[in-house]
């Protein structure tokens, strides 16, 4: 049976390299869970749009590896994100908290959805019921001579 080269060789790579590289599992503690959980709920204040998880500045490391000291030290997940928003505000959560003035970052694209949709409902109702202008009045009917020019100039 004839193999294609570039299957042959895909096969023979995958079968040489060592399984550990293929799946790349990773045995995952309990605590790396909770740290995972933790950072990803914390914003890198370097990169500002990534989470601490998946950021690799260095002060993203440097609080993951707060995060999991204060794990083994006892701490609850919301006494760790109380420790951060002590340190650097309501900032560093991913999703700001819904109270005070952050409601209208929760509720303000809704509002401005639903007065542009007013707004365009409206437009749209107005162009629906206008009516449309009268036609214009048909042109006055040629006197002798105009007539006389145009044919002439047809005739041309």
């Amino acid at each position: 049976m004839f193999m294609p080269i570039p299957l042959a060789l895909a096969l023979i790579l995958v079968l040489t390299t060592p399984w550990s590289v293929l799946a790349d599992v990773q045995d995952e503690t309990a605590l790396d869970i909770q740290v995972r959980e933790i950072a990803k709920t914390l914003r890198c204040t370097v990169c500002q749009t990534e989470n601490i998880w998946e950021s690799g500045a260095p002060l993203a490391q440097q609080m993951r590896g707060v995060v999991r000291e204060r794990l083994k030290a006892g701490h609850s997940p919301e006494d760790i994100k109380e420790y951060f928003l002590s340190r650097y505000g309501d900032y560093i959560m991913m999703q700001p908290p819904k109270h005070g003035v952050n409601w209208l970052l929760w509720v303000g694209p809704f509002i401005l959805l639903l007065g542009g949709g007013l707004l365009l409902y409206k437009e749209v109702i107005g162009w629906v019921r206008r009516t449309p202008a009268a036609p214009p009045a048909p042109p006055p009917p040629l006197d002798e001579q105009a007539r006389q020019r145009l044919e002439r100039e047809l005739e041309s």
